[in-house]
């Protein structure tokens, strides 16, 4: 089983997290890490390649947690927000994809 390993900020943002929403974002992470997919996900070309979206919704909103798992020794937790519009906001797209070229930069040292 891989580990987890969360890039920036998005481990305290997931924390944050309403109850619920924390504990299906986690169960979502954990079947990542056992080798499944996630009930509800899309790929996310536009980040990067092997890039994915797992999608939250829950009571009190819509949640999402943007990860790569195409890496042998962790799955990278890169970004966690909740959504606030139909549309992905630029900014979180962007911060995602600094993130995984960062993480990438780090595999080729």
């Amino acid at each position: 089983m891989k580990d987890i390993e969360f890039r920036g900020d998005s481990l305290s943002v997931l924390r944050s997290f309403p109850a619920s929403a924390r504990r299906e974002a986690g169960f979502q992470l954990d079947l990542v890490q056992r080798g499944f997919d996630p009930e509800d996900w899309k790929p996310m070309s536009s980040i990067g390649s092997g890039v994915r979206e797992i999608r939250v919704r829950d009571a009190q909103g819509i949640f999402r947690v943007i990860y790569v798992a195409k890496f042998t020794d962790a799955i990278y937790v890169l970004h966690c927000f909740q959504k606030k519009t139909q549309k992905t906001a630029a900014s979180d797209i962007r911060l995602a994809k600094h993130r995984l070229r960062e993480l990438q930069k780090e595999y080729s040292e």
